[in-house]
Order: structure tokens, then sequence, then C-alpha cells
């Protein structure tokens, strides 16, 4: 993804174009896993964790998840972007070693020139599916359980 705009925690909570992204667990699939899930109520420096798959299985929040999601107060969001989920690609060897990057948690921060190989080819091989959803999420059919950062793992 490209990110192409940023929004605080708060403003990505009250802003009525997210409001769909909010976690609704009694819902669907998809709205199960909705990520407008922190947000702090004016004047208050504690974040309020909404009853999502960050919670703990009681709904109540999950400090370590609030902690780690928290580092920083910023959401990142992308009108230029391919979600392969499920149906991410093998891609040649070759663009990730010239690229430098290794597999592991995190984000990655590449320059336009160092990501302009991986970004030709995804771009070659995926024409006309910029901004879709390509595949279903990884491990989708569990999108009733919730994820857990201090055990690292999904819990059901």
């Amino acid at each position: 993804m490209q990110v192409t705009e940023t929004l605080t925690f708060d403003a990505y909570w009250d802003d009525p174009e997210y409001r769909c992204k909010r976690p609704v667990r009694n819902g669907s699939r998809k709205t199960i896993m909705g990520d407008n899930i922190y947000h702090r109520p004016q004047g208050m420096t504690a974040w309020i964790q909404e009853d999502s798959h960050h919670s703990q299985i009681d709904g109540s929040p999950e400090p370590s998840n609030i902690k780690n999601d928290t580092q920083t107060n910023r959401v990142l969001l992308s009108r230029n972007f391919y979600y392969f989920g499920n149906a991410a690609p093998v891609v040649p060897g070759g663009i990730l070693t010239q690229l430098g990057y290794h597999n592991g948690i995190g984000h990655r921060k590449f320059t336009l020139a160092q990501a302009q190989p991986l970004l030709d080819w995804i771009q070659d091989q995926y024409k006309g599916q910029i901004n879709t959803v390509i595949g279903i999420p990884y491990q989708f059919m569990k999108s009733s359980s919730r994820y857990s950062k201090r055990m690292d793992k999904i819990v059901e």
C-alpha cells in the first residue's frame, strides 16, 4: 500500500466515512473484523478499546494489544493498494533480495527507487486490480477469534 493519508485514532473514530470500519461482533465476518477500535473521549488520556478481535475473549480490553497498537497515534490510510490476503503471490526472490527485504512482523519503509522493481512487478502481474480485495484475509474463517499480542497468537 501507498500511504495516502494519516489520521489520529480519534479522527478515524469520529469521521463518518470510517464508522463502517467499527467492529460489530455479532455481525458478518467482514463487520466482525472492523479495525476502527481505539479512541479517547475528549479530555481523557486512557484509550478505549472497543470489543473487537484485539479484545479479550469476553470483550474486555486487552492491555498488551492497546499498548502495542497505540504506540503511535496514527492510522495509515491508502487509496492506492493491493490486498492479497490468502492469495499473496510468490515474489521472485531477486526482487526481494535487491530490495533488502526480510520477513518479519512490523512495517518497512523503502524509498521509491528501492521499491520500484517490486512495484513494477506487482503492477504488471495485477493490472486492473488496484484497490481491490484479491484474496480473503488470512484466517478469515477464524474472524470470531481474538488476537493477543501478549501471547502472540489467535485465541479462540
